[in-house]
């Protein structure tokens, strides 16, 4: 990570620790470094919490300050940008959210022409122009950058997912959270052209609503529906529409292991799973480590971010793999996890098998696992610390293959976040806050 990229690009509350001259600047810098490296066609996005506008406006204001053509998309998912680089003649694609934070935060996050986050050579060029380490000229008369309109781009995108995934879902029932974010512009739109019935909630954007109590990260309204309605399965987004996490008709929750479990089954049926593998990161559940394993399939296993799975399916050529938290990521189709494509490739193993999403899940026990984020002041000495390791290793050795623990930094926070996975929820509590009892009194 750098100074200012994270795993996920930059992130940060709005005009706090990222503000529209930092946007400004990011902007000024990519048209900089693509006018020399390719044809200065910088295509932007955007979520919908109140600030993207801002941002949009200021990196837009910057790149074509510096002689790029910039092209608006307005409100969209992150995976619509990865997608639309990849297929048109931009240099790079900018998307400006930040997921599943609340609306406060904002984050800018660039694809390069092929779709894949941008390397991290280019981010530490973007971050020394950013500390005034260089300097670059401005663009005057002729050569000053356009602003292009570019909603119909959504269009493109959408007419792509129907491509791919040619489904007649006429008799299936959805229940759909849109998280009052990027889904809002997408889902609803395809799935009822695919012939699905749906009911759909936190679908009105507000700017100030994006993720609050809802989508993927606050399902609880979503399983009551599931509990109480007539519905196939629901499907919950997060902001960008990046990541997934459904529910199954008893109102549980389907999270990416289980996604990766259904899917890597399928593929492996079909003939279609390369190598045999799926990937994931540590952070996955036990339990499916487990019921891979039963299942005959590998697994190959990354650092938590999706930009390490997809890194690690390019290199060994594997054709699936994802987080729990609902980033999945189907190779063949795409760079980036797609909430909506995730969606689809549920439905469409749904129709061909003509088994429910419970029926699809047997197999895989998922273990009680505990999560605890605790805010330190340095998390990389936290990390190094003797009586967090002999604190870690005590409780490893209690577990014993029966569970596991988990201690790794936020990517994005000033956090050490703490896992532990065990046979029941008390023994997990008990061992998480052993850790955290003592990062808090030494780091807090």
């Amino acid at each position: 990570m750098g100074k200012y990229f994270g795993t996920d690009g930059i992130r940060g509350k709005a005009n706090e620790n990222l503000d529209v001259e930092r946007a400004f600047k990011v902007g000024r810098y990519l048209a900089y470094y693509y006018k020399q490296k390719g044809t200065g066609k910088i295509l932007i996005g955007k979520d919908t919490r109140l600030s993207s506008s801002m941002f949009e406006m200021a990196l837009a204001a910057g790149a074509t300050a510096n002689g790029a053509d910039v092209f608006l998309l307005g409100y969209c998912p992150t995976p619509a940008i990865a997608y639309l680089v990849m297929n048109n003649d931009f240099d790079c694609g900018v998307m400006i959210s930040a997921s599943h934070n609340p609306y406060y935060d904002n984050g800018i996050k660039v694809f390069n022409h092929n779709g894949v986050k941008l390397d991290s050579n280019i981010e530490g060029l973007i971050e020394d122009y950013i500390d005034g380490k260089v300097d670059i000229d401005y663009c005057i008369n002729d050569q000053i950058g356009h602003v292009v309109n570019y909603a119909n781009g959504l269009e493109v995108y959408l007419t792509w997912l129907q491509k791919e995934y040619p489904l007649n879902l006429k008799g299936v029932r959805l229940a759909i959270d849109c998280a009052n974010g990027s889904a809002s512009t997408t889902a609803v739109q395809l799935l009822t052209r695919l012939g699905a019935s749906i009911d759909v909630i936190h679908n009105d954007p507000s700017g100030i609503n994006i993720n609050t109590k809802c989508g993927s990260t606050h399902p609880e309204e979503l399983q009551e529906m599931m509990k109480n309605g007539n519905y196939d399965l629901g499907l919950a987004f997060d902001g960008d529409a990046d990541r997934l996490i459904a529910v199954n008709h008893e109102g549980e929750l389907v999270t990416g292991d289980h996604v990766i479990y259904v899917c890597a089954k399928y593929l492996k049926a079909l003939g279609e799973l390369n190598k045999n593998t799926a990937v994931t990161t540590v952070m996955a559940n036990l339990g499916l480590f487990k019921a891979l394993e039963a299942a005959g399939i590998q697994t190959s296993i990354t650092a938590v971010g999706d930009k390490y799975v997809y890194e690690d399916m390019v290199k060994n050529d594997y054709v699936i793999g994802g987080e729990q938290s609902g980033h999945i990521i189907f190779k063949r189709h795409l760079t980036t996890g797609d909430g909506l494509q995730t969606a689809l490739n549920l439905l469409k193993i749904m129709v061909d098998t003509k088994k429910s999403i419970v029926d699809l899940c047997d197999g895989l026990r998922i273990y009680p696992q505990l999560l605890v984020n605790v805010p330190v002041k340095d998390k990389e000495a936290a990390m190094k610390d003797e009586d967090v390791l002999k604190e870690v290793d005590i409780i490893s050795k209690r577990l014993d293959g029966n569970g596991r623990i988990l201690v790794r930094t936020s990517g994005t926070e000033p956090l050490v976040r703490v896992m532990v996975e065990a046979e029941n929820d008390e023994i997990c509590h008990e061992c998480v806050y052993q850790v955290v009892k003592v990062l808090e009194n030494k780091f807090k």
